[in-house]
């Protein structure tokens, strides 16, 4: 039966509008002070699915793509995020290494 459920999702190149939306969409529930940063997750989850759903019409592929979009924009924006942060932080602690040298 699971099986079956897999055979059906097909990752549908409409992501491709909805991946940088829902990151977008992310970005500006994150600015908003009366939402929470553990809300963001589940709401952009639920506009990927939804948003997916009206793109692919509502089926286990429509479902499964949302989830999918979502997971590709919170990742990307994790890995960003990681990213830059890392890079910000080895910065500052080359700068204090330099300050304290001289």
């Amino acid at each position: 039966m699971l099986t079956d459920i897999f055979t059906q999702v097909q990752v549908h190149p409409q992501l491709v509008v909805v991946v940088p939306a829902l990151m977008i969409i992310g970005y500006a529930l994150k600015k908003t002070p009366k939402v929470k940063d553990w809300m963001i997750i589940w709401i952009l989850l639920a506009i990927g699915v939804i948003a997916s759903c009206i793109i692919l019409g509502f089926s286990i592929n429509g479902i499964a793509n949302g989830i999918i979009a979502a997971g590709a924009a919170i990742t990307t924006h994790q890995a960003y995020k990681q990213t830059m942060m890392k890079r910000t932080l080895e910065c500052h602690e080359e700068n204090n290494k330099t300050k304290e040298h001289d």
